[in-house]
């Protein structure tokens, strides 16, 4: 099943291909066009563009005759990265924000019914649940808890209804891989889901999104000591067999994983200087347990602005190990997708 490129990513890194002046470094970074990446509806003002790119999958496909797959990730809870400052949402938990939320998830629904030729797969609101587990001490995840159960729910309930494949975020090694998260997060997974009714198309749990774990590592990064699931795989056949109830596949983001051994703390997450494009998108995964390894995030949109003076500033962003000059999250951070290109493993 063929997987539908990202026209938006597409377009930004032809435009970020263009400004490169040396050679060989641009034809390299030409081809990370080609790369299925995951679409970002972060905002509820880009649920239309949903549609214009069904439409245009549904079009290949029929030219081809096959059914197209598009890959998107679903990012808009309200009070939304509650335990950083770089990724502020849109909507307000005091501001009727679940209510909002929910007539999100029924537009992207209403996208997605048009065209059942063409199959989603969607990724669940990175970081939502893993700040449940481990963040309940900040004030904001801890008043937010409710709201994003609930946000959860209605999107596992109407999603499923169009045959929506989901993967709820489940953080990564560093943060649910630690042995004492570990049960927790599996009895928070499956609550949620028995709640939604244990909906079919839940296919399992997205882990490393947007981070630069490897899946698996040649030895352990010194910054995961004390925990012996020091890499995705590790994290993952530990997890496994907790999730009572809960289906136990897993997609896993290998998209900045190139290069390990690169970050002070494990908990640093922020344009990690020195960071490189991982293992392309595969079914090849080595795994039983793992259905594929992808690049949910867009390598080249910044993570967080180093700007001291932003509203949207965290401290993490200004970090030894976090690349300077950054812009603000989710906008083109181009001398960091220069650098992705360059230490890509394998090489571009």
């Amino acid at each position: 099943m063929p997987v539908y490129m990202s026209p938006y990513y597409a377009n930004e890194v032809t435009a970020a291909a263009a400004e490169i002046s040396d050679a060989t470094l641009k034809a390299k970074a030409s081809t990370v066009a080609d790369i299925p990446t995951f679409i970002w509806f972060d905002q509820v003002a880009k649920v239309p563009d949903l549609g214009t790119y069904l439409a245009d999958a549904s079009a290949k496909g029929k030219a081809s005759n096959t059914k197209y797959l598009v890959q998107i990730v679903v990012y808009d809870l309200p009070d939304r990265d509650c335990a950083a400052l770089a990724s502020n949402g849109e909507f307000s938990i005091a501001d009727d924000g679940l209510n909002k939320y929910k007539d999100y998830i029924d537009q992207l629904v209403t996208q997605i019914k048009a065209f059942p030729d063409v199959r989603v797969v969607a990724v669940i609101e990175p970081d939502s649940l893993a700040n449940l587990v481990t963040n309940l001490s900040v004030a904001k995840c801890s008043n937010a808890q409710t709201a994003y159960k609930s946000g959860v729910i209605y999107a596992m309930q109407q999603l499923n209804s169009v045959g929506v494949y989901m993967y709820l975020d489940a953080g990564h090694a560093g943060w649910l891989g630690w042995p004492a998260n570990l049960t927790p997060a599996a009895q928070l997974f499956s609550q949620l889901y028995q709640q939604a009714g244990s909906p079919s198309f839940v296919r399992g749990l997205a882990t490393n999104v947007a981070n630069y774990n490897a899946l698996s590592a040649t030895s352990p990064d010194p910054i995961t000591s004390g925990n012996q699931n020091y890499d995705e795989i590790h994290y993952i056949n530990a997890l496994a067999p907790v999730l009572s109830g809960f289906p136990a596949h897993f997609i896993v983001d290998q998209g900045r994983s190139g290069v390990q051994n690169i970050r002070d703390q494990w908990g640093d997450w922020c344009n990690v200087v020195g960071a490189g494009f991982g293992t392309r998108p595969t079914l090849n995964t080595g795994s039983s347990l793992i259905d594929s390894i992808v690049w949910v995030k867009p390598g080249g949109e910044c993570d967080g602005t180093s700007n001291t003076s932003s509203p949207r500033y965290d401290a993490h962003c200004g970090l030894a190990d976090a690349a300077t000059n950054a812009p603000e999250a989710g906008t083109w951070f181009q001398s960091y997708f220069e650098s992705l290109v360059q230490n890509a493993n394998p090489a571009l």
